[in-house]
Order: structure tokens, then sequence, then C-alpha cells
């Protein structure tokens, strides 16, 4: 019988560029949270590994074989686990859009470790677990949580951010890919201070007035690329009811948050009628992972250790 779990999309709610290491790595602080918006993975045992991918983002994936995230975190449990990982058919309901800024391949990996760690479970702790995600992208063992997590250093350092309020997003994408290497290269501006909470604001309100006077600091270099972010943040920060927009990660995604969800849907009803042209959807904040759904087997934990941090890398 299959297995499947949402692959939901990552959002920056601040990103803050904090400096830089001698070996050109950017150390980062961030707020990184998920929606119940994604890819959806399913997986089964088989007699051999292979990946079908479907959905209306299917396309983008088109010619990237065995460099497919998917597969490569499917070999990296296998290799480190002992487990036939190796033999599982996965199918990936492609629904975010590549090179979005909003983690929709790293997700995708984090959700197959997810998976493969129910239908072969292993002792690993969370620790080993972050290990295994860590080489296949800077932004996995946060997906790997897949709940709200304060970011620090290159993207090895997280830690749970508490309490998250409950609040809508609207996600709205120009349709123009953007290749974070490019961005953080274009980067000129200075340094930013942390900038994380004291305290987990109450509600949806209180939420966007803390995160205006933070910011992230990749929009200036992601326009000089992609002039249509600007248009698209116009766009959602006029929207009925939208507290706060900005964009995500290195762009070109740029989010609107809303005081619920239904308030989050009739919004991206609303913009995508006056931008057919543009990729835009609604939901709501995750506060826990998304549920795995089908047949019920032992499951090992991936946790945070609440003293601190678990692998990761950001270029």
């Amino acid at each position: 019988m299959a297995i499947s779990v949402l692959a939901p999309a990552k959002i920056n709610l601040y990103l803050h560029v904090v400096g830089r290491r001698p070996d050109g790595y950017h150390r980062l602080d961030s707020l990184v949270v998920f929606a119940d918006i994604g890819d959806r993975l399913t997986a089964k045992a088989a007699g051999s590994l292979s990946l079908a991918v479907a959905g209306p983002e299917a396309a983008a994936l088109t010619g990237l074989g065995d460099d497919n995230l998917v597969l490569r975190a499917a070999r990296r449990f296998a290799a480190a686990t002992g487990n036939p990982a190796a033999c599982v058919a996965l199918r990936l309901d492609k629904r975010l859009p590549a090179a979005a800024g909003i983690g929709g391949g790293s997700s995708d990996a984090a959700a197959a470790l997810r998976l493969l760690s129910q239908l072969w479970p292993s002792p690993g702790s969370a620790a080993q677990m972050a290990a295994i995600a860590a080489p296949l992208g800077a932004d996995v063992p946060a997906c790997l949580l897949a709940r709200p997590v304060w970011v620090g250093g290159i993207g090895e350092e997280l830690a749970p951010a508490e309490d998250l309020p409950e609040a809508g997003i609207v996600l709205a994408n120009p349709r123009r890919p953007l290749a974070t290497a490019a961005v953080f290269a274009a980067r000129r501006e200075a340094f930013s201070p942390p900038g994380r909470f004291a305290a987990m604001p109450h509600d949806a309100a209180a939420l966007a007035t803390a995160l205006a006077v933070r910011r992230n600091d990749l929009t200036e270099a992601a326009l000089t690329f992609v002039p249509e972010i600007g248009l698209v943040l116009r766009r959602l920060a006029g929207l009925p009811g939208a507290l706060l927009a900005r964009m995500s990660g290195s762009g070109a995604t740029c989010f609107a948050l809303f005081a619920d969800r239904d308030a989050a849907l009739a919004a991206a009803r609303t913009l995508a009628a006056a931008e057919p042209g543009w990729w835009i959807t609604g939901g709501a904040l995750l506060r826990n992972p998304p549920p795995i759904e089908g047949q019920a087997v032992a499951a090992t934990t991936v946790g945070i250790d609440r003293a601190g941090a678990s692998g990761g890398a950001q270029g």
C-alpha cells in the first residue's frame, strides 16, 4: 500500500544576511515557516527505484534524470541506513514552481526522507537524519522538520520557533525562475543585525507588525534580475486584508500574510483574476509537519535538538 505526504512550500518570513565567512558562504538569520501549499510525494515498496513526475509544474523537472533531488535523497537514505530505499516507486505531484525561493526541490527531498523512514524504519536520531539531509541542499534539513524554525549560521543552525500564530498566506510568482547563487552574488548592501523575536506574536496582525521592521536582504539583488518582483509586491500589498507583503528566499515568489486561511483564499482569487499569467495560490501557515497518509507503519521521529542545531549548508 502507498503512503504519501505533502511537501510544503517553505517561506522566509524575514531573511537577514548577517555576515560572510572567509570561504564565501553567507551567514543568515531567518524565520522559516511552511504552508499547507505544496507538492505531494507518494511512495510504495517496489522491485527497483523509480520516480514518476506529474502535475502542473512537472515540465520544469524534465531532463533532470538521476539528478532529481528526490532520487538523490532515496539513494543517500539507502547508503546511510543500510535499508533498501532503492526499492521504492515514488510519484511526485509537482505543484510548486521551480527556482522560486520557496524550497520546492528541497521540500520534495525532505518528503522522500520522511516517507522512506516510514517504509523502512531506522533507529537514526534527529541529528543522523539531518546529516543525511544536509548534503542535499541548504534548505533540506529545515524542510525535513517542516515546522517553524529559526535559521542561523550558513543554514545549519536550526532552533524551534514556538507558538507561531494562525495566519493565512498568498503566494505569487510572475513565472520567472531565479537562481539562488546569482542573487547572493549580486547582493551589495551592508550586513543586517539578527532579527529574532523575544517572544512570538500572538496573532497574524501582531506577527506582521513584528516583521515590518525586518526585511528580506536579497530583495534588491533579486529585482536586478526580475524587476517584476516589484509589481508582485505592490499587487500583494494592495489586496484586501493583506497585513504584510515580502519576497521569500531568493525569489521570485512573494507572499502576503492575512488574518486566516479564508481571507487568504479570497485574496488569492482576486489576484488570480487580475494577473492570470502568474502562479498564485492561497492557504495557511503550518504549526506542525504535514501528516503522512496511508498505511500505518512504525515511525521514526525527526525532531530538533532543543539546545541547537542540526546539519545544513547555505551558499
